[in-house]
C-alpha cells in the first residue's frame, strides 16, 4: 500500500506490514528477524528500506527514535536537519535514520513579471483567475433543475495542461486594449522540489528526526546523544521535542521520578504516625538505598538497563525493603518500653528478629524466580523485574542487619521511650497517692 495511505500525498514509497509466526512457533526473536531483514534490505540498490515494528505501548507502528526540532522556517529547520544528520551518522547505535521533511515532490512556481502586466494593462487577479481556470478548475454559479441545485465548474480540456510549456497557449485579454496578450510573455516558471508535507508540532513549524536502535542501545541514551548534539551544533535556537514511543519514554521516566519521590514521603508519614516519632522512620528508610544499589548491581550484572520494568520495580522494592528495618526497629522500642537502654535493646532486637527478616526475605526472593525463569513473548519484561526484586531484597537484607543498628544506636538516643508519658503519669499518680 501507499505509505501516505491516510492521505496519498507521497507517491514514491510503499509499506509492506508482515505479521510474525506465534513466539512459541519459532526460534528467532523479532529484533533478530528485523536484524536480518534489515541487512537484506539494505543490500538492495537504488532503494531505501528498512523494518519498523509496532509500538508495544499505544499502538501503531513507527521507529523507537522520534526527536522533533521546532522552528520559525522550513528552510533553517532542513538546515539544521541536515547539519544533525551528518552527525548523527557517526552514532553506530542509530540505524535507519530519516526524516519526515524530504524535498523529493516536484513543484512549479510561477513568477509573474509585475511591471510588464501593469504596462499592457492586466491586474495579478487575472491571470490568476486564468491560471486557476485553464490549469485547474473554478467554481462561477450554480444553476436550479428539477429541485437540485448544481454547480457551473469552468476547467480547461485535460490535453491542454499536461506539461508546463502548455502555458505558451493561454493568452489573457487586456483590461485597457482589449487584445490578448500571450501569458508566457507575462510568466516564468521556476521547477524546484518541495516536501510533500510541511509538519507542525505545538504549532510550530517542525521536522521529525527518526531512527532505529541497534541491538544493546538504550533509546534513553539515544535521545540524550540527539540533544547533546543539538545544543553543541545548533545552541538554543532549536525547540527539542519528541513523539510517539520517545515522548512516552520520556513522559513515562518523569511520571516513575515522581511516583518514587511520592511513595518515599507517604511511606515515611505511615511509619512517622506508626512509631510515634520522626527519628524512627529514617532509621527503617536507610534501607531503601541498599535496596535501589543491590537493584541497579543485579541489573548490570544481568545485562538488563533501567527502563520502565525496572523503575516499576525499583517502587515495589520500596514496600519490601522497608519492613526488614520495621520488624528491627519495632522490636527495640518493645524492649527499651521493658526499661532496656538502648545498645541492650537494639543488640537483642537483631538476634531475635533474624530469623523472621531472614524468613521473609528469602521467601520474597523465592517469589521472584518465576519471574525471570519465565520464557515466551514479553519475558524481558518479567525477567527485569524479577531481576530487580532478587538482588534488592538479596543486599538490603545482608546490609540492614548491620546498617540498621548502628543508625538505631546513634539515633534512638534523641528519642525516649514510646510509653515514657504513660510512665510518668503513673510515677505522678503514685506520688499523689502517698
Amino acid at each position: 500500500m501507499p505509505a501516505s495511505f491516510a492521505s496519498t500525498n507521497e507517491v514514491n514509497s510503499v509499506r509492506g506490514i508482515v505479521v510474525l509466526s506465534r513466539w512459541s512457533e519459532r526460534d528467532r526473536s523479532m529484533q533478530a528477524i528485523m536484524a536480518d531483514v534489515n541487512r537484506q534490505l539494505a543490500a538492495l540498490p537504488g532503494y531505501r528500506a528498512f523494518s519498523v515494528a509496532r509500538r508495544s505501548l499505544g499502538g501503531g507502528a513507527g521507529k523507537p527514535v522520534e526527536f522533533v526540532l521546532g522552528g520559525g522556517d522550513y528552510d533553517e529547520l532542513a538546515r539544521w536537519r541536515d547539519i544533525l544528520t551528518d552527525r548523527a551518522d557517526e552514532n553506530k547505535g542509530l540505524s535507519n535514520l530519516d526524516s519526515d521533511y524530504k524535498e523529493t515532490k516536484p513543484q512549479l512556481e510561477v513568477i509573474i513579471d509585475k511591471d510588464r502586466a501593469a504596462d499592457v494593462g492586466i491586474s495579478i487577479a487575472r491571470i490568476g483567475r486564468t491560471l486557476e481556470t485553464m490549469l485547474g478548475f473554478r467554481k462561477v454559479t450554480t444553476y436550479i433543475d428539477r429541485g437540485e441545485e448544481y454547480d457551473v465548474i469552468l476547467e480547461g480540456k485535460k490535453e491542454q495542461k499536461q506539461t508546463p510549456t502548455d502555458i505558451r497557449n493561454l493568452y489573457v485579454r487586456s483590461e485597457t486594449g482589449n487584445e490578448l496578450i500571450p501569458l508566457s510573455s507575462l510568466v516564468t516558471l521556476k521547477e524546484f522540489a518541495d516536501s510533500a508535507s510541511k509538519n507542525r508540532f505545538n504549532r510550530l513549524r517542525s521536522i521529525t528526526l527518526s531512527a532505529t536502535l541497534k541491538d544493546g542501545y538504550l533509546l534513553g541514551d539515544a535521545l540524550d546523544y540527539l540533544a547533546a548534539i543539538t545544543r553543541a551544533e545548533l545552541g538554543n535556537a532549536p525547540v527539542i521535542n519528541y513523539k510517539g514511543q520517545s515522548r512516552e519514554f520520556v513522559d513515562a521516566s518523569r511520571a516513575l521520578f515522581v511516583a518514587f519521590a511520592l511513595s518515599l514521603l507517604i511511606v515515611y508519614l505511615v511509619l512517622a504516625a506508626q512509631f510515634e516519632s520522626f527519628v524512627h522512620p529514617l532509621t527503617v528508610m536507610l534501607t531503601v538505598p541498599l535496596a535501589v544499589a543491590g537493584a541497579l548491581g543485579g541489573l548490570y550484572l544481568a545485562g538488563s538497563s533501567l527502563n520502565v520494568y525496572s523503575q516499576v520495580g525499583i517502587l515495589v522494592l520500596i514496600g519490601l525493603a522497608a519492613k526488614n528495618g520495621i520488624l528491627i526497629v519495632e522490636f527495640a522500642n518493645q524492649l527499651r518500653n521493658e526499661g532496656k537502654p538502648v545498645a541492650e535493646a537494639i543488640l537483642e532486637s537483631a538476634r531475635t528478629r533474624l530469623r523472621p527478616v531472614l524468613m521473609t526475605s528469602v521467601s520474597t526472593a523465592i517469589g521472584a524466580v518465576p519471574l525471570i525463569l519465565a520464557s515466551g513473548a514479553g519475558a524481558e519484561s518479567r525477567f527485569t523485574i524479577g531481576v530487580v526484586i532478587i538482588s534488592g531484597v538479596a543486599l538490603s537484607t545482608v546490609l540492614t542487619l548491620f546498617l540498621v543498628p548502628v543508625a538505631y544506636s546513634l539515633l534512638a538516643r534523641f528519642t525516649s521511650a514510646t510509653n515514657r508519658v504513660a510512665l510518668e503519669i503513673e510515677a505522678l499518680e503514685r506520688d499523689l497517692s502517698n
